[in-house]
């Protein structure tokens, strides 16, 4: 009887012990609980800011709405007299220009890779300028007749609208073309602080770094007006590339010159011969100490030429006028007097179209 009583006093204190161990002020040697960590707070990121691009155009319409269009230019505008370029088809195949291009005077006659291969749908032939109520119509004639060339050809129309050599505005077009009249693939831009001729409005100025047509007012149907500029092509026998736009672009007097563009296609560096030293840019020209071409290829423009005004003749980057001598007059320095063959009714002088040249229409009376 006394060893159950022992045996039940044993398992009592054992149990007690057990659980007393259990308990929270028995726990003496046990780990303390993790402190708490703050939350980690990381720097603050400073934004990034891109200096130089385009002014941005605020969204006429949502992204999703189609641009309505609510004028576009004619089918088929009148011609024009022809302003002509120099061309380099004939000396291609002797990889070189056969002249045109004077880099001191922002003449580039360079439709050549820089290996000095050939791209006839480049080459500038002549442009002309017509108008009717609404719009000026520019159209190029090219060598080629592709403008939709593997290489990716921009084609472009300059605005001076001061006559003092400095472009003012640019309407800038990038493949793909059509047939039909179109924007979704042209730009206009501006410049606003007058350094598109460097430091001089003809000469290079190279090397140095401006910023060119700084500033974007039309985005491809976006800007205050959804028509204000459009491009087609092949839409005529001559007019390879054609462009149109809203006479309210210009006050009506202006000089205007046209430029295609497969090389570094960028607005912002225009002119290119204010980038570029003659020695870098190269020359398409053999007898040239800097041929072949360097840093600057596969660009062609035309010289500018005065609408709405007559020249003075020493604007900036104006066509060459011809020299006339002085001779008798004869009766025919009247364009009215010119027959179909080119010859003046008056006899004594003819009446010269000047072809493969850097000429101005109309066409001009010599003498024999």
């Amino acid at each position: 009887m006394r060893r159950n009583k022992f045996a039940v006093l044993i398992i009592f204190t054992t149990t007690i012990t057990v659980v007393a161990c259990s308990l929270p002020f028995f726990a003496q040697n046990s780990a303390p609980p993790p402190a708490t960590q703050a939350p980690v707070i990381p720097p603050p990121v400073e934004a990034t800011v891109f200096v130089g691009l385009p002014t941005p155009i605020p969204p006429t319409n949502t992204p999703e709405a189609a641009i309505v269009h609510l004028m576009t230019p004619s089918t088929s505008p009148s011609a024009g007299g022809n302003i002509y370029d120099v061309f380099s088809k004939d000396t291609a195949p002797e990889k070189r220009a056969p002249y045109g291009d004077s880099y001191k005077i922002n003449r580039l006659e360079r439709p050549f890779k820089q290996d000095m291969l050939y791209v006839a749908d480049m080459d500038i032939v002549t442009f002309n300028l017509v108008e009717d109520a609404d719009w000026y119509y520019i159209s190029i004639e090219l060598i080629g007749s592709d403008p939709n060339n593997s290489l990716g050809i921009n084609y472009g129309v300059e605005i001076d609208h001061d006559a003092d050599g400095f472009g003012d505005t640019i309407v800038w077009a990038e493949p793909p073309y059509t047939q039909e009249w179109g924007n979704s693939n042209v730009q206009v831009f501006e410049d606003n602080n007058h350094d598109t001729g460097g430091l001089s409005a003809e000469l290079s100025d190279a090397p140095i770094d401006t910023d060119g047509y700084e500033t974007l007012v039309f985005d491809r149907g976006l800007g205050d007006d959804p028509d204000l500029a459009w491009v087609r092509i092949n839409a005529g026998p001559k007019a390879t590339v054609q462009f149109a736009f809203k006479k309210a672009l210009t006050d009506g007097a202006f000089m205007l010159g046209v430029l295609s563009d497969a090389g570094l296609k960028d607005v912002g560096m225009l002119d290119y011969n204010d980038r570029f030293t003659a020695e870098v840019a190269g020359s398409p020209i053999r007898g040239n100490q800097y041929y072949p071409l360097g840093e600057l290829y596969l660009v062609d423009n035309a010289c500018r030429e005065a609408f709405g005004f007559k020249p003075s003749g020493y604007e900036p980057q104006l066509c060459p006028r011809p020299e006339k001598e002085p001779k008798e007059d004869t009766g025919c320095d009247n364009p009215s007097q010119y027959g179909d063959a080119g010859s003046c009714v008056a006899a004594g002088c003819k009446w010269e179209f000047p072809l493969n040249t850097i000429a101005v229409f109309p066409p001009y009376c010599t003498y024999p």
